[in-house]
């Protein structure tokens, strides 16, 4: 006689055959995007077969380094469920925060940059609190929060840029300081490349764990799946939430920081320009502005290929204007290919 299945495995049944469609759904759109970024690839080593240069995919590597660096904290974000618009301003404020404290105050950049870190994490509290306890919706939050991160940045500067290479009159440099923060980027190996792309990926490698493999990671999933449920299952909301936009400050630190030590030079408007690609990053790479779905190789992926488009038609000079067409185009086709697959994931689940 055949055994008869218990209730509890009957009830894992549909659960584990939904995890599985999920997982595929997932590996298909990540395999999509990777195949996308051979295309591209093949196609502008057709046009201009200067693009199969190892020097120029070593260019891609180091333009996606900071783009992808925040894109892993917005990831986060946006998979418990909100949004985050001040990462750009943050970015600068870290830049120029350390400026002004390394060459212009003489505080070791030993201990500047553990203070910048800091001033990231507080960005990120302030954004979380007013979200979670106040119920201001993110959108205006961050979207305050990177005018006045704006407003200090210019402040803390007195408008003006700094190079440590070339301090301002009255300020004096430690060589030690100097080659070490500079060694932080400096290029490596035959090709040239830029030990930030290292800290890209050892960055993606703790927030990917962190995300795919914890139960924090877990939670955040949840919540941002299904606000509802989450607060009847009794999870922390509020304080997942605002640990989200604490990592999403600190990346946002990390990045300007990196960048600051690889150009050498800093300005107060520094990341500004920065919001639309690490948006873009997200959603190509696949999560959803509605919450409970993203992953760090997908977002990976997004930085990729965006930096490919863009060194790629940099090379090509078709100008400035279609570099901005193939941006918001691939965006918007992004973001039809989610709610297309969101649409198909629903008829199947009816």
């Amino acid at each position: 006689m055949a055994p008869t299945e218990t209730p509890q495995a009957a009830a894992q049944g549909p659960a584990f055959r939904a995890a599985g469609k999920a997982t595929l759904d997932v590996a298909l759109r990540v395999g999509g995007l990777f195949a996308a970024v051979i295309v591209v690839a093949i196609i502008f080593i057709i046009i201009n077969p200067a693009f199969a240069n190892p020097n120029l995919g070593v260019s891609v590597l180091r333009s996606m380094s900071s783009v992808a660096i925040m894109a892993m904290g917005l990831t986060l974000v946006i998979v418990v469920g909100e949004i985050d618009l001040s990462f750009g301003a943050m970015y600068g404020l870290a830049a120029n925060s350390l400026a002004v404290m390394w060459i212009v105050g003489g505080l070791p950049v030993y201990f500047a940059i553990p203070a910048v870190l800091i001033i990231g994490a507080l960005v990120g509290l302030f954004n979380g609190v007013l979200v979670t306890s106040i119920k201001i919706p993110s959108f205006i939050v961050t979207l305050g929060s990177y005018n006045l991160l704006y407003g200090l940045s210019l402040w803390v500067t007195n408008s003006g840029t700094f190079n440590p290479v070339y301090p301002p009159p009255g300020s004096t440099m430690d060589q030690g300081q100097l080659d070490f923060f500079i060694g932080l980027t400096q290029n490596v190996g035959p090709y040239r490349l830029s030990i930030e792309v290292f800290w890209m990926l050892g960055i993606a490698v703790v927030v990917g764990f962190l995300l795919h493999r914890t139960l924090f990671g877990f939670r955040l999933t949840a919540i941002g799946g299904n606000p509802t449920a989450g607060q009847l299952a009794r999870l922390p909301v509020k304080r997942y939430k605002i640990l989200a936009f604490v990592l999403c400050g600190v990346l946002a630190s990390i990045a300007g920081m990196l960048d600051f030590s690889f150009i050498q030079t800093t300005q107060p408007d520094i990341g500004l320009s920065q919001t639309f690609p690490v948006f873009a990053a997200v959603i190509i790479g696949g999560a959803s502005l509605s919450g409970g779905k993203g992953t760090i190789i997908g977002t990976l992926g997004g930085a990729l290929l965006l930096a490919e488009l863009q060194i790629g038609l940099a090379l090509l000079s078709p100008g400035p204007h279609v570099q901005q067409i193939f941006l918001g185009a691939v965006t918007i086709g992004a973001v039809a290919l989610d709610l297309f697959l969101t649409r198909v994931r629903k008829s199947r689940a009816a």
